[in-house]
């Protein structure tokens, strides 16, 4: 018997030394990931990664299987693996965030939730997207995202606006940490000022969105998140350089004020002093730039680790574009045409949640924007003040997850055009109330609603409504629907008229105008058992506008004219979405747009200017990891847009050609914190004046000295005037600068 029982221990002892192991260190970024999950992919066995990010799966029996590494807010990870008798395996894995679709995300409903769980579709864009294709500021990075068009309104002085599914600039809410600082002056001027350095993510929300944030997010809003100075960089640099002579850099560092706070200083320096004159106008190319931005924010650190923190920016550029002859001695004269944009803005924005037991958070910012602007010889200085808080309450109640704010909106505005005899103050309060409710384990419904009052409005009521029905772990359905308004900013509107030679008529009292959208969103992942991941997101969507106010261009050629329409006026479209990343290092993001934005006005339906039928975008991406080298191929193409021509005899096309911006680079990472990167934008060398004669109008006569009248005050033809012409720099749709090489060194110490 005890012979027996020896033969069973020795042959049990074999047994359990024949089976195999796997272990290894799990990181991310390079910094041990504890907690994270490490199964082996159809079968029972399983652990997760210690502190250290260390983990050891034993008595495995012999056989081939898929090892997963899985962590919230990571990409997941599998490798294949084949084990024999007494084998032991170690693999390491570096575990990179999930950029595409397990972000916390707040824009949609004012609440921290992960992506997947808001009713509400919102876009996430953090800066890796971003590096793929460099640029010095946050308005040109958005040319890549699937239906944002970062629109240029002036081939001379280049100040532009953010166009969302076709709508212009006006409809699209800008916000940098959930506060509306960026609207009037700075929708046309400020855009360009906001550094990439200060972006910790974009969170992207496509249509009305005005029960939430009021005014202006009537086509979209578009919301930069700041960094945290507890997770960002101790230091980081990125510096590049373009064949054209641009120049930018930006400096981070964070530092510990004691136990008190933590506090983050960014810095923007972008330069480009080389005037530039390809098409052989005269006129620059591009505007000549010299700005600096400032960026400081404290996290306070509290007993009860309740949020507060404060942040401010300072902005100021100097920018001119024109006769390639002008210089500043010009500014303001009848000499030689030149626009000189000085641009000079405070910004102070905060977060405080309230030493009490309920969540309730105080938000408030204020801005101070001065502009000293020269058109030629006509002079544009204005002031906007604008004050903005905020109180939210969230309140969850069983299946009820409330939201109740109120808000208060102060503006101030002042210029020295004949539209503004005095200065216009305007107080706007608002009270809204939102109950995302729990209807089952995979239906959830959004009910919400806000009040506004307008002094010179009155009541503006903006409900909506949203469903998100999940499906599986794999598929979400999402459908939305509401109103949106938006309180007109005329100055926003008639910047063009301040670049050429039309003129600005009001034809009567413009009342705001309304919209109502409903729009449905399905998203689909797919996992293949190498660790791929394929993620597709499809969106329907239909907005019809009352009392649009669009900028008639046609009536009259030497006039922009606003009313109300009479009529109504309608955007509605289909976009698509796909997100792969593959694990032999090739990622690909792909994005498609179809729409149609067209007014009907006595029964007559026309499509509106500067408004494509079709848009894509990609970002190709493969690492080549043997040779620490990361290639980035980025574009985008646009399909035609209407253009305002001055009239039957302009000679210019008065429709766009599909064109296309296309762009690689090569990035270097092998020496640690370090990374070189190089490449070339525009590779096929596209600007708007091919195929047209010229883009800018009498651009030998930018002060319409030579130009005869009719009695009627229409241009009369002439030898000198062939085709009754005045001058015109609004014909722009693209930007004007060719193709051109970079280099750039970045360097981040964590």
């Amino acid at each position: 018997m005890k012979n027996l029982i020896l033969i069973l221990f020795l042959f049990l002892s074999f047994i359990l030394s024949a089976q195999n192991s796997v272990k290894g260190k799990v990181s991310a970024e390079g910094a041990p990931l504890p907690y994270a999950t490490v199964v082996l992919v159809k079968t029972q066995l399983g652990t997760v990664t210690d502190s250290l990010g260390t983990y050891n799966l034993t008595n495995i029996p012999k056989g081939e299987y898929h090892l997963k590494i899985s962590h919230t807010g990571f990409k997941n990870q599998q490798r294949k693996i084949i084990l024999n008798d007494t084998t032991t395996l170690a693999f390491d894995f570096d575990l990179k965030a999930d950029n595409a679709l397990d972000e916390v995300v707040v824009t949609g409903t004012l609440k921290a939730v992960n992506r997947l769980e808001s009713p509400v579709p919102v876009e996430v864009y953090k800066p890796t997207f971003f590096k793929k294709n460099p640029t010095a500021n946050i308005f040109e990075a958005l040319q890549n995202v699937n239906g944002v068009r970062p629109q240029l309104n002036c081939n001379v002085c280049n100040t532009g606006d953010i166009h969302i599914n076709g709508l212009e600039g006006p409809y699209t809410l800008v916000l940098i940490d959930g506060m509306p600082i960026v609207s009037g002056l700075s929708t046309v001027y400020g855009l360009s000022g906001i550094p990439n350095s200060l972006l910790e993510r974009i969170e992207v929300v496509k249509g009305p969105a005005s029960s939430l944030y009021g005014s202006e997010a009537v086509g979209g809003l578009i919301n930069i998140i700041t960094k945290n100075p507890k997770s960002a960089p101790v230091f980081a640099a990125d510096a590049f350089s373009t064949s054209w002579g641009e120049a930018n850099l930006d400096l981070g560092f964070k530092a510990n004020l004691g136990k008190v706070a933590s506090l983050l200083t960014g810095v923007n320096y972008f330069n480009y002093s080389n005037p530039i004159d390809n098409n052989h106008d005269n006129f620059t190319d591009v505007t000549l730039q010299d700005r600096i931005s400032v960026f400081q924010k404290l996290n306070f650190n509290r007993k009860n680790n309740k949020l507060f923190s404060m942040a401010g920016r300072f902005f100021y550029e100097d920018r001119w574009g024109g006769e390639m002859q002008w210089e500043k001695k010009y500014r303001g004269g009848s000499e030689v045409y030149g626009e000189s944009i000085y641009t000079k803005r405070y910004e102070i924005l905060g977060s405080y949640e309230l030493p009490i037991t309920e969540k309730m958070l105080f938000t408030f910012s204020y801005t101070d924007h001065d502009q000293n602007s020269v058109y030629g010889n006509i002079p544009y200085l204005a002031q906007q003040k604008i004050g903005f808080g905020q109180l939210t309450w969230d309140k969850k109640m069983s299946r009820h997850d409330f939201l109740f704010g109120t808000a208060l909106r102060y503006q101030f505005y002042n210029d020295n055009t004949p539209a503004t005899p005095k200065a216009d103050k305007s107080w706007i309060p608002s009270l809204f109330a939102q109950d995302e409710i729990r209807l089952s384990e995979k239906h959830n419904l959004l009910l919400g609603m806000r009040y506004d009052y307008n002094n010179r409005h009155g009541n503006i009521f903006t409900p909506r409504l949203a469903h998100k029905w999940k499906i599986n772990e794999k598929a979400i359905f999402r459908f939305n629907a509401g109103t949106g308004f938006r309180v007109v900013n005329l100055f926003t509107e008639e910047h063009a008229a301040l670049t050429g030679s039309r003129k600005v008529e009001v034809l009567e009292d413009l009342q705001p105008e309304r919209s109502y959208n409903a729009n449905v969103n399905f998203l689909k992942k797919f996992y293949t058992n190498d660790g791929d991941y394929i993620g597709l997101e499809t969106t329907a969507w239909y907005t019809y506008f009352t009392n649009s106010i669009i900028p008639d261009y046609d009536t009259d050629p030497n006039k922009i004219i606003y009313k109300n329409l009479d009529g109504h006026s309608v955007t509605q479209g289909v976009s698509i979405n796909l997100d792969a990343v593959f694990q032999n290092g090739l990622k690909i993001i792909l994005g498609a747009t179809y729409m149609d934005v067209a007014k009907t006005e006595n029964g007559m339906k026309t499509r509106q200017m500067l408004t494509e039928k079709f848009t894509g975008t990609w970002a190709i991406s493969y690492r080549l990891k043997k040779l620490y080298l990361d290639i980035d191929y980025t574009g985008n193409v646009y399909g035609p847009m209407r253009l305002p021509t001055l009239g039957d005899s302009d000679p210019r096309k008065d429709y766009s050609p599909t064109w296309s911006i296309q762009n690689i680079q090569f990035t270097f990472n092998k020496i640690k914190n370090f990374e070189f990167y190089a490449g070339i934008k525009n590779l096929l060398n596209w600007t708007p004046n091919k195929g047209n004669p010229f883009i800018i109008a009498r651009a030998n006569d930018p002060f319409d000295q030579n130009v005869q009248y009719n009695p009627d005050g229409s241009v009369m033809v002439t030898p000198n005037n062939p085709y009754a012409l005045t001058f015109d720099p609004g014909y722009v749709y693209g930007p004007n600068q060719g193709i051109r090489s970079f280099f750039g060194l970045r360097y981040t110490l964590k």
